[in-house]
């Protein structure tokens, strides 16, 4: 069972940065791409970014624009995400969640190729 926990949310101001991280209670972290998603107040849950199996390929949402960072360090089954150059829009709620199939190289950017959501963190960046 596919068990992932969030923080690092909070509030912060335009500019700023944050640091959110998930955690895998699971032992099989190290096998699977991991994706972090958002789900902004009253709208769907759209996808930010996604890290490979063992951290070498990365890819974004074109909204991200260089100010997010993805990052895993799989000795200690963690994922992490980045945030500087904070704008309002970026205030949602924050989701990791474990590819559905291990080892696959497809950058899948839609919540139907992925498994084990975690009960989210919130972001609040204020103006």
């Amino acid at each position: 069972q596919v068990q992932l926990v969030e923080s690092g949310g909070g509030l912060a101001q335009t500019g700023g940065s944050l640091r959110l991280s998930c955690a895998d209670s699971g032992r099989t972290f190290s096998n699977f791409a991991m994706g972090w998603f958002r789900q902004p107040p009253g709208k769907e849950r759209t996808f930010v970014a996604r890290i490979s199996w063992d951290g070498r390929n990365t890819y974004y949402a074109d909204f991200v624009n260089g100010r997010f960072t993805v990052s895993r360090d799989n000795a200690k089954n963690t994922v992490y995400l980045q945030m500087d150059s904070l704008k309002p829009e970026d205030t949602a709620v924050y989701y990791c969640a474990k590819d559905r199939w291990s080892f696959r190289s497809t950058a899948s950017t839609g919540t139907a190729g992925y498994v084990g959501w975690g009960q989210g963190t919130q972001v609040t960046v204020s103006s």
